[in-house]
């Protein structure tokens, strides 16, 4: 395995520094086990009196479901840690579990479902809007594509292998639309949009800004659709998050240009605002440009963090739905902040090296990554070709900027 033998590499095992108290997302009692509300609310709660309830040998955390269990791993480094124990079964969890639950998500300019299990763990689900081998049409602009469910997927198991990390764990699902959507909502308003094709697949379409009408309607074979199921982070009443718009958004407008765009020594400016003045900040900021660039995303206008940890840890690299559109042509606008800012990090210049030699070559590494998802194949095979054509072209921006 390919896979294996890249996590075994020494660059893959550069140490974390050590967590303290401070540096995790929630400081849990070790006495406290997991208990559901008999209430039938959808909090759990915890029960104090775990020692007597603890069969012999085991622990609290012992008793947590794998979503309350990855929640309570984040800490201020990484979102999962590289060699988790957790992540294959947290993976089947959101591919298998029982769904007992379907509510839109509210906001957003694309319909998403919030899936609730019976464990009270929650996913957040992207139904299939384009085959896997549909190139975003070239006369579309970046903010009317499609998100997709495959880029999702692609998007975690990327993001694992550059090691950064912060994509929160995502699993494809085949849902039956009937059974697991239209019967069990108790949303009202995406109730009334389900319907019968004159094909006899059952549809649906929802409520959204875009793509949420008939013509657009997301219809099963006849009630089976593909779809992106990704954990959820903790609710934000819990752990607060930061919303940072990223400097190099693009304008949103089709004939407006963003600053970025106009002035070739952007990057000095915003060098002196916070908080990209002090700290990695700026570096993790140009991580997030190499992902996108690989992926081919050009929508990424915000970014998140975890608000307790301040300025000092790792961006969120969320909604990736936009990614995987193109495989024919390349947007190098997407490494602006690389190629204004001629900086990156040595750890990241060195991954991306390795990942350019035959024996790690990355198309090989997230083929293989893809081939145990339940949707597998997850990309068509001139996505996973591109990788390797982008990934030189980053280095080569890298190589100018090291000449420079």
């Amino acid at each position: 395995s390919k896979l294996v033998a890249l996590f075994e590499h020494p660059l893959y095992n550069i140490p974390v520094p050590e967590v303290t108290e401070k540096d995790k997302l929630f400081v849990v009692n070790p006495m406290e086990k997991f208990s559901l509300r008999s209430s039938g609310s959808d909090e759990w709660v915890s029960s104090s009196k775990a020692e007597t309830l603890l069969p012999t040998g085991k622990t609290a955390y012992d008793t947590y479901p794998t979503w309350l269990k990855f929640h309570v791993g984040i800490n201020r480094y990484e979102l999962y840690p590289r060699r988790d124990p957790l992540m294959p079964t947290l993976l089947r969890d959101l591919a298998t579990q029982r769904i007992v639950s379907s509510v839109q998500k509210s906001g957003g300019t694309q319909l998403k479902l919030i899936m609730t299990f019976p464990n009270y763990g929650q996913a957040l689900f992207k139904p299939m809007k384009q085959t896997r081998d549909q190139e975003t049409p070239i006369d579309f602009f970046y903010f009317s594509d499609f998100e997709r469910h495959n880029a999702e997927i692609a998007a975690f198991h990327l993001d694992r292998i550059l090691d950064f990390r912060r994509i929160p764990p995502v699993s494809g699902r085949l849902v039956n639309i009937t059974k697991e959507i239209r019967d069990i909502t108790t949303d009202k308003k995406l109730a009334k949009t389900f319907f019968i094709s004159p094909a006899g697949n059952v549809c649906f379409y929802g409520e959204c800004s875009y793509y949420c009408s008939t013509e657009h309607a997301l219809c099963g074979k006849p009630d089976q659709l593909e779809g992106s199921m990704a954990a959820l982070l903790p609710d934000k009443t819990l752990a607060k998050r930061h919303s940072w718009r990223s400097p190099w958004r693009r304008s949103y407008h089709k004939s407006k240009k963003a600053e970025w765009e106009l002035n070739p020594n952007y990057c000095a400016q915003v060098r002196e605002t916070p908080p990209y003045d002090r700290g990695h900040r700026l570096l993790d900021l140009i991580d997030m440009t190499v992902l996108d660039f690989l992926m081919g995303n050009m929508d990424r206008h915000h970014y998140e963090t975890f608000e307790k940890f301040g300025n000092d840890t790792f961006l969120l690299h969320l909604d990736n739905g936009r990614g995987f559109g193109t495989h024919s042509r390349d947007e190098p606008s997407i490494l602006a902040p690389l190629q204004q800012c001629c900086s990156i990090k040595k750890s990241t210049y060195l991954r991306l090296q390795l990942l350019a030699t035959q024996p790690y070559r990355l198309s090989d590494l997230l083929r293989e990554a893809l081939a145990t998802d339940p949707l597998a194949p997850v990309l068509a095979e001139p996505h996973l070709r591109a990788l390797d054509r982008r990934l030189g072209k980053v280095l080569a921006v890298v190589g100018r900027c090291l000449a420079r």
